[in-house]
């Protein structure tokens, strides 16, 4: 098995949530909370869990616009600073993720210009091959983000993600903000590219089937934990954690309805500024019991499941 790309070993971050009288942080939120993970190359990791759980915060760190509060991110040719472009996203929302003031050239090649990689010229060629392994007509290059459609427009953040040839690519929710036919296009786009050119995504969604889709492995938080990770056939198939089969069992399916075994116990979501003690998910769990008071960590491989009763 090749090198992964990226390795992350307890990796945490926390944000300053209040402060005390002389203007010190006195209390956080804990955004992630020991995240190890390999990112292979060449595959489509998804990252799944409801609102709050640290995905966003994960896409950030892994993209460098936050920095980790301790753990180390590890990358095939060691530690320190990552190559100039070797980590690009897609954002959700196409329309708001381009500067409406440039021609789609310039959109682009932003990267290539920002990592002073070439002069005007050179920009514009690569502007248009990039725009071409895309299906954007190299006379749109001169048009402006406003003349396009929204799945126009998410081909060009995807050919500026491309362009500077980066080790992944941060996928976040990158089909949600499209109309549905639309959708299709675009995932079936990222495949072919991932297979001509060997692409690593991350993908972050909070929709199953795109992850059940698109995704080699997944990933399944929790509170700022990965609680469940591994094959997408596995986990989605035949989850071991509690909480993914919470998760799947609550998806609305037609003529099915939600079963009493289905539901989490009625407590509120725990608070992220004062993390539970022991299993993060216990007092929701339908299936805890003794040993749940004391911390879970993951458990085996492919899958791994951070719970001691249903871990392999």
């Amino acid at each position: 098995m090749s090198a992964p790309v990226l390795t992350l070993e307890d990796l945490r971050v926390r944000f300053p949530a209040g402060k005390d009288w002389l203007g010190r942080p006195n209390e956080f939120v804990h955004a992630l909370n020991g995240v190890d993970l390999d990112i292979r190359p060449g595959e489509t990791l998804g990252v799944v869990g409801e609102s709050g759980c640290g995905k966003t915060t994960l896409a950030q760190v892994l993209i460098g616009l936050v920095a980790p509060s301790s753990g180390r991110i590890l990358r095939r040719d060691g530690e320190g600073p990552a190559r100039a472009g070797s980590m690009q996203i897609v954002f959700q929302d196409p329309q708001s993720s381009l500067d409406p003031r440039l021609p789609v050239w310039r959109v682009i090649s932003e990267p290539l210009q920002v990592q002073g990689r070439t002069g005007r010229a050179g920009l514009r060629q690569a502007a248009a091959a990039a725009a071409a392994q895309v299906e954007i007509p190299a006379d749109y290059l001169d048009r402006y983000p406003h003349e396009f459609s929204g799945g126009q427009r998410q081909r060009i953040a995807i050919a500026r993600a491309l362009i500077s040839e980066p080790d992944v690519i941060i996928l976040d929710e990158p089909t949600s903000a499209l109309d549905i036919s639309v959708q299709a296009q675009i995932l079936n786009l990222l495949n072919e590219l991932q297979r001509r050119r060997g692409l690593t995504f991350v993908l972050i969604s909070h929709n199953v089937s795109v992850v059940r889709h698109m995704s080699d492995r997944v990933a399944v938080m929790y509170l700022g934990q990965i609680v469940e990770l591994g094959p997408t056939a596995t986990v989605l198939g035949a989850p071991r954690h509690p909480y993914t089969r919470l998760l799947l069992e609550s998806l609305p399916r037609l003529g099915v309805p939600v079963t009493g075994d289905a539901a989490a116990i009625g407590t509120e979501l725990p608070s992220n500024r004062t993390l539970p003690s022991g299993c993060f998910f216990r007092d929701r769990c339908p299936l805890a019991r003794a040993g749940c008071e004391r911390p879970q960590a993951l458990l085996g491989r492919d899958p791994a499941v951070r719970c001691h009763v249903n871990a392999i």
